[in-house]
C-alpha cells in the first residue's frame, strides 16, 4: 500500500520543541511550585494556578530579594509556564551566578536553555546539577532530549537507558525514547518504545498523540486515528484527529511554506 506521505520528507523538517517529558520542570501544575522550591509561602498560603498571576506573585518576590534561591527557581518555573522563556532563562543565569553550585537553581536552568533551543549550554549546565554517583532520572532524560536536538540520538539513548534503570517504566522517559528513535527513522523501535509508555497509567495526553503519530508514519492511519480518540469525549477525539492529520500533512505543504512540525514535547512538561 503506498504511504500518502513522505517519511524522509516529514523526518527531516520536523522540529522538536526540545526536552523533557512528565515530572521534569513542573510547568505544567503551578500548584507544585512550593514543592520544588521550599520556603517560597507559607505553609496555608495556595501557589497560584493561573501562569500570569503566578508571574505576578513570585516576580514581585524575586525583584525584592534577587539572590534568594527559592525566589528565583519559583519565579523563572513561573514564567516558563507562562511561555518567557527568554525572561526565565536570564533570571535564572543570574541566580546561578549569586549562588554558585546550588543544583536545584542549575537544573532550572539547564531546562529553560533547552527551551530556548540552546541544546549544548543545556546539556553542559545540567551536567553540573547532578553527579554519576548520586544521578538525577530526570536530568538524565533531559539531557537525552538535547542531545537528541543535537542529532547524537545513540548518545541520547544510553541517558534515556540510564534514567529507565534508575525509574522503571517511566512513560516520560520511554516517550523521548521512542522520539529518539523515530527521529533516526526507526519507526518500528519508536512504536515499541511508545507503546510501553502508553501502557502506563500515569502516561500523558502527549504519549497518545505520539503514539498515534509513529503508527500514521507507518502508513496505518485507521489504527493511528483509533489511538489518538479512544475512551475519549468527542470533542477531544475530535482534537485529537485534527491533530494527527495536521501532523501527517505537513509534508504536502506548498514548496517554501512552513514545515516546523511540533510533533513533540521534548521540553515541555506533559
Amino acid at each position: 500500500m503506498r504511504q500518502p506521505f513522505s517519511l524522509a520528507r516529514l523526518l527531516a523538517s520536523t522540529a522538536l520543541v526540545a526536552a523533557v517529558t512528565a515530572g521534569l520542570g513542573g510547568c505544567t501544575a503551578m500548584s507544585k511550585l512550593t514543592e520544588s522550591t521550599g520556603s517560597i509561602g507559607s505553609s496555608a498560603e495556595a501557589a497560584p494556578t493561573d501562569p500570569a498571576r503566578a508571574v505576578e506573585v513570585y516576580g514581585g518576590r524575586y525583584r525584592a530579594n534577587p539572590k534568594d534561591p527559592d525566589a528565583a527557581l519559583a519565579y523563572g518555573q513561573a514564567l516558563r509556564a507562562n511561555g518567557q522563556r527568554a525572561q526565565a532563562a536570564a533570571v535564572l543565569e543570574q541566580a546561578t551566578i549569586a549562588n554558585p553550585g546550588n543544583r536545584a537553581l542549575l537544573a532550572q536552568y539547564g531546562r529553560a536553555l533547552a527551551d530556548n533551543g540552546n541544546f549544548q549550554q543545556a546539556f553542559d549546565v545540567l551536567s553540573k546539577a547532578h553527579s554519576p554517583d548520586n544521578p538525577d532520572w530526570r536530568l538524565l532524560s533531559v539531557q537525552g532530549t538535547a542531545l537528541d536536538q543535537m542529532g547524537r540520538h545513540e548518545e541520547a539513548r544510553s541517558y534515556y537507558a540510564s534514567a529507565l534503570k534508575i525509574a522503571p517504566g517511566d512513560p516520560g522517559v520511554l516517550s523521548n525514547l521512542g522520539l529518539s528513535y523515530m527521529l533516526s527513522r526507526d519507526l518500528p523501535k519508536a512504536e515499541e518504545a511508545l507503546r510501553q509508555a502508553y501502557a502506563s497509567p500515569r502516561a500523558s495526553a502527549r504519549v497518545r498523540q505520539n503514539l498515534g503519530l509513529v503508527v500514521g508514519l507507518q502508513g496505518r492511519f485507521a489504527e493511528a486515528e483509533t489511538i489518538v480518540k479512544a475512551d475519549l469525549p468527542p470533542d477531544q477525539a475530535a482534537a485529537n484527529v485534527a491533530y494527527l492529520k495536521d501532523m501527517l500533512s505537513r509534508n504536502d505543504a506548498p514548496r517554501g511554506a512552513s514545515k516546523r512540525t511540533p510533533v513533540a514535547s521534548l521540553t515541555q512538561p506533559d
